[in-house]
């Protein structure tokens, strides 16, 4: 038997809802309940898993822009491995969010969930000397243009392309491939999930703060265990 098209049915449906004078949550718990007189499971498309670059790639990366002697585009690129933060998160890091003496990084992530990632020790001077040429500066972000307006999104996702095409790599690098890439390296380790959690940025607002205040100290003394490791 040959079904009406979608279009067609809602179609016929409407007539029925105009006089409801329905909103959206109307339509919804509608739907919801003509789901489950009909029986019709929910389904959902199975998660890609994400690409994850090999050793190789990510070493080709990254001495590609080293050679290409940008200093500020070595330091974004090293930010993104050494913390596996997103792309939206590290254009909103303020001077202020930098914790030298402790290595350690105040984020605003998603759904403006605060949680703190360390970096190297080994890193330090390098961030630290930007930090100061940026308060020479009078800066308010860790990343500015010359006219005092943050990096954007875009910007970033750009020196990723560039520096992708000129390795002449067969999957481009992007911010969000060093973060699966960090959270995969840090699990093969051996270092626990619940540990890798300050990293990802997934866990609720409560947990986040139960986690802050009792393990960021052990996470970061296990990050700091195996960090020397890390292939660039």
């Amino acid at each position: 038997m040959k079904r009406t098209s979608p279009s067609k049915k809602a179609k016929e449906i409407a007539k029925y809802f105009r006089k409801e004078n329905p909103d959206y949550i109307y339509i919804k718990k509608v739907f919801q309940h003509l789901r489950s007189e009909l029986d019709v499971p929910v389904t959902t498309k199975p998660k890609k898993l994400p690409y994850v670059p090999i050793d190789q790639e990510l070493k080709r990366f990254y001495d590609t822009a080293w050679n290409a002697k940008k200093n500020q585009d070595t330091l974004i690129i090293k930010l993104f491995l050494y913390t596996g933060i997103r792309v939206s998160e590290l254009i909103n890091i303020k001077l202020n969010d930098i914790n030298l003496e402790s290595c350690q990084i105040r984020i605003t992530g998603k759904g403006k969930k605060d949680r703190v990632v360390p970096f190297p020790k080994g890193f330090k001077e390098l961030l630290g000397m930007h930090i100061n040429t940026m308060e020479k500066h009078k800066a308010t972000y860790l990343f500015e243009s010359t006219w005092k307006k943050k990096y954007s999104d875009r910007g970033i996702r750009k020196i990723f392309e560039k520096y992708s095409e000129k390795a002449n790599l067969s999957h481009s690098i992007s911010p969000h491939k060093l973060r699966h890439y960090l959270l995969t390296w840090l699990k093969k380790q051996g270092i626990d999930d619940a540990l890798i959690q300050p990293y990802s940025g997934h866990a609720s607002r409560k947990s986040l703060e139960i986690y802050s205040k009792l393990s960021i100290k052990e996470a970061q003394t296990e990050y700091d265990k195996v960090i020397d490791r890390f292939p660039v």
